[in-house]
């Protein structure tokens, strides 16, 4: 069996075939569950578990790694998908204890049904030691849930940050072969998990900043055997900069929407606006997280049903108001038949934003000459905001 370091081993499971989680999040590549056994001098110990469909595959993971048995089960999270398998677990190993923090400890009882004895809990910055190999524990609420907790193992020096810096990819390799497919993996992660808890990332970010780090793994994904290359695209993610981009999400019953979006997307190009517009019929909800995440504006295109929103761009608008991208400004095109409270609607459901909202054109019936020259202005508008806020030179 492959060896992160002598003694660290690799003995989670991918799920080739997963396509949903939550029953919200697509998996286009399916996702792997990432659990580390580490084997000290004196005990040994299984860092995070996997979802409980793939129990079965954990303990002949184990079995293959030679983990007669196992001291501590590390949960740095109590998602099932990291903590589902514990109760089995400690059925195959029954001496073994599981270590968690406070927080953490009491998710699993309710989650699991974990008795309060089987449990250690460690303080933020404690260590336990497995004879030659020394965990470190670091609490890095929010990212995402507010229990997770990192593991550092000092003298490999390396990190488990549980889903923080994870990707949703099963993948045949143990470590990164190929830092473009991981990155887009990371970033779709990033976008439809993290992004909401961006300032606590930050903070996180400087807790880990002075650890001598020469590997992570997370436990999802690939593991980074260069960290610089992660750790740098979380900096650019959580930074307070944008780029010169606008998202343009769109739904068109009878054209009129459409023609004002191509119009519009035209006009907004031929500013030096980069543009990403997004039909959100069948849409891949994660390509429009990832589309969100460096955007400087946000435009929400929709015809108007029953005097509100279509609900495809309602549901576009919960999304972003629920990942909370750091988009400077905002705005809403789209037609009406004879009158409605689209604008209300949208804006109301975009209240997380700290998005400035620049005035919306609407169109009665279908687009013509007039309404096109509106759609330019408002495109000239973006391009002077992007200006003043030194996106643009």
């Amino acid at each position: 069996m492959a060896e992160l370091r002598p003694n660290v081993l690799p003995v989670g499971v991918n799920d080739w075939d997963r396509r949903l989680f939550d029953e919200l999040i697509p998996l286009p590549d399916g996702t792997s569950y990432n659990a580390f056994l580490i084997k000290g001098s004196e005990k040994a110990a299984l860092l995070d578990t996997v979802d409980p469909a793939k129990t079965t595959r954990l303990i002949e993971n184990l079995l293959r790694a030679g983990a007669e048995k196992v001291d501590y089960v590390i949960s740095h999270h109590a998602e099932q998908d990291h903590s589902g398998a514990i109760p089995d677990i400690l059925m195959f190993y029954p001496d073994a204890k599981v270590v968690t923090n406070p927080r953490c400890k009491d998710m699993l009882i309710d989650h699991l049904g974990i008795e309060e004895e089987k449990f250690i809990t460690v303080e933020d910055g404690e260590t336990l030691t497995l004879g030659d190999k020394t965990l470190k524990f670091i609490y890095i609420p929010w990212v995402h849930w507010p229990e997770t907790m990192a593991t550092y193992l000092v003298e490999d020096k390396i990190l488990f940050p549980c889903d923080f810096f994870g990707a949703h990819l099963a993948s045949s390799g143990l470590f990164v072969e190929h830092e473009p497919t991981v990155y887009e993996a990371a970033k779709r992660y990033y976008a439809e998990i993290m992004m909401p808890f961006r300032s606590a990332i930050k903070k996180n970010l400087e807790k880990i900043a002075d650890l001598e780090i020469d590997m992570i793994a997370s436990s999802h994904g690939p593991i980074y055997n260069n960290p610089g290359f992660i750790l740098d695209a979380y900096k650019d993610w959580v930074g307070d900069d944008v780029k010169n981009e606008a998202v343009v999400a769109y739904v068109s019953m009878h054209d009129s929407t459409r023609k004002m979006v191509e119009h519009f997307t035209g006009a907004l190009i031929e500013r030096g606006i980069s543009v990403r517009q997004i039909n959100l019929v069948n849409v891949d909800i994660g390509k429009l997280a990832v589309a969100l995440v460096d955007a400087a504006t946000i435009v929400i295109g929709s015809p108007t049903v029953l005097v509100g929103a279509h609900p495809l761009a309602a549901q576009a608008a919960i999304l972003a108001n629920a990942l909370r991208p750091k988009a400077r400004f905002a705005t809403i095109i789209g037609s009406y038949g004879w009158g409605g409270r689209m604008v209300e609607q949208l804006t109301g459901m975009l209240s997380n934003l700290k998005a400035e909202l620049i005035e919306p054109v609407l169109v009665k019936g279908c687009p013509g000459d007039e309404h096109f020259a509106d759609l330019d202005d408002l495109a000239q508008e973006i391009l002077a905001r992007h200006q003043e806020e030194g996106i643009v030179d």
